[in-house]
């Protein structure tokens, strides 16, 4: 109760001055700053422990591969779950539990001492880094924002670039630690500085006595129309929710692959050292900030992002090619300029994209029902680059196979076009058409059973309450347009013009978003 009188305390003080910084930019911070321990600590580093991993136990790379694909399908089986108990329970409490989990993980690892154990300890880390991080994160921004929701997704994704900047110092740090030693602290890190930042995340404004995007009602005004979003079922009857789905995921057979490999393709197949990783991987993330804050975020909201989406597929396709038959420095760095721009245009605009399409109302579990297709990305690109290395000795034919299914990914996006929201023909009690409390006029304007969710319409149509419907003439009338962007206003004896307001009079109270 005390969180939430001062965040509502906090909304009046910006509609007084005008000068305090909306709410939701405080939860974008905490979610980037969790975004970058969470990308330096196991996104970015996950070759460089392949690396020392293979020199203490000798095991195979597509040993490293399936622990990868198995912490996808985790996370793909699970995400329905972790999608509901974010829309159920918000995403605060999940993500302090997620982080509670991600230490443990990072602990167990320290002690590992056989391949049963890595494969447990990693799928404790991958659970955790899951629910403490991206997709509470994401659920909460896309809550909080809407005209400027590319923009705070793609601050919130750069937590992940902002991991690979320092790259380098966790590469310095397992040298000088030890992998074991920088799995323990990583444990300790997470727990000391992960949950109070958790404690920043809130889930909806209108909680809270907020609109989204920091807007402020203003006397005398009608406010937004109420949302209407698809539920996860009517979702999942779309193609297009299927289309994004295999999209996402034909973009996800590279990032799994390179995140896997990538340390690996460059020290044991080029000769390249581990420091040279680190510094590449630092190139890479500078490219990824420029395409996340410059192209997905700055003009993601202004530009078609489906076809943004689609030429970002197309750069993965290149990358993977130069870095396939790459035989010199220049061909890795084009390589990693070009991989890393199309990973951040491409991340926060799927997002956008989704919850443009869906709605914020079960956004939880439409991306949880998501990641149970995405996850077959991350699966099959490791295993595919590792079974290559494992039967030739190179990374190069499983880099030409997965370029190719990335392309792929861009026809799948190109036919994903906005579905229609479903008409609701259920009729809850108090009147026919739902809960916007729109209602039926018999002949000549009298009202019938017009009891409406949100006000009554008494006998003939006097001293009623339009709501969400139009009267085309005054008074007695003949016709009823009903409209979904109309709101509830007092309507006099004699009707009125308009969307349910009095003639000569306007609406005293602002009705509360929805």
């Amino acid at each position: 109760m005390t969180a939430m009188t001062n965040l509502r305390q906090q909304q009046q003080a910006v509609g007084e001055r005008g000068s305090r910084i909306f709410y939701g930019w405080w939860i974008v911070g905490s979610g980037f700053i969790v975004n970058t321990f969470n990308g330096a600590l196991v996104f970015h580093s996950f070759g460089a422990y392949v690396v020392l991993l293979e020199q203490d136990f000798g095991w195979s790379q597509a040993t490293f591969g399936l622990a990868f694909a198995l912490q996808r399908i985790e996370s793909g089986l699970l995400g329905p779950i972790e999608g509901w108990a974010i829309d159920r329970f918000g995403p605060r409490k999940v993500m302090m539990t997620g982080l509670v989990i991600f230490a443990i993980g990072f602990l167990a690892l320290s002690q590992i001492n056989s391949i049963l154990t890595f494969y447990l300890a990693y799928l404790l880390i991958a659970l955790g880094s899951v629910l403490g991080s991206f997709l509470p994160v994401t659920v909460a921004v896309v809550n909080w924002f809407n005209k400027r929701r590319a923009l705070a997704l793609a601050l919130v994704s750069l937590g992940f670039a902002a991991g690979g900047l320092i790259q380098p110092g966790v590469v310095a740090l397992l040298e000088s630690l030890g992998w074991r030693g920088m799995a323990a602290a990583s444990g300790i890190f997470v727990l000391i500085i992960g949950m109070p930042l958790a404690a920043v995340v809130r889930h909806r404004p209108e909680d809270y006595g907020m609109l989204m995007d920091g807007e402020v009602p203003v006397q005398g005004q009608p406010p937004p129309p109420a949302e209407r979003d698809f539920t996860t079922g009517q979702a999942l009857r779309t193609s297009a929710f299927w289309l994004i789905a295999l999209g996402h995921s034909s973009s996800l057979l590279v990032i799994g692959a390179v995140m896997v490999y990538f340390a690996s393709h460059l020290t044991l197949g080029l000769g390249y050292s581990l420091a040279f990783f680190g510094f590449m991987s630092a190139l890479m993330t500078t490219s990824m900030v420029i395409g996340q804050v410059g192209i997905g975020g700055l003009l993601g909201d202004r530009l078609n992002k489906r076809l943004v989406i689609i030429i970002a597929m197309c750069g993965h396709t290149v990358a993977m090619l130069l870095l396939a038959f790459s035989f010199n420095v220049v061909m890795v760095i084009g390589f990693v300029v070009i991989n890393g721009l199309a990973m951040g245009t491409r991340g926060p605009l799927i997002q956008a994209m989704r919850a443009d399409y869906f709605g914020r109302a079960s956004f939880g579990k439409i991306m949880g029902f998501s990641s149970m297709v995405m996850m077959a990305g991350m699966i099959i690109g490791p295993v595919v680059a590792g079974i290559s290395y494992d039967l030739t000795g190179s990374y190069q034919r499983g880099f030409v196979i997965l370029a190719i299914l990335a392309l792929s990914g861009g026809v799948f996006f190109a036919f994903a076009k906005k579905p229609e929201l479903p008409v609701d023909t259920r009729a809850p009690a108090g009147g026919p058409f739902g809960s916007h409390g729109q209602f039926a006029l018999a002949a000549n304007g009298a009202a019938t059973n017009g009891a409406a969710a949100n006000g009554a319409a008494a006998a003939n149509g006097a001293n009623g309450v339009l709501t969400n419907g139009i009267v085309t003439h005054a008074g007695m009338a003949d016709t009823v347009e009903v409209r979904d962007d109309a709101w509830a206003a007092p309507a006099t004896p004699n009707g009125g013009n308009g969307a349910g307001a009095p003639a000569h009079e306007a609406a005293s109270t602002i009705p509360t978003q929805r």
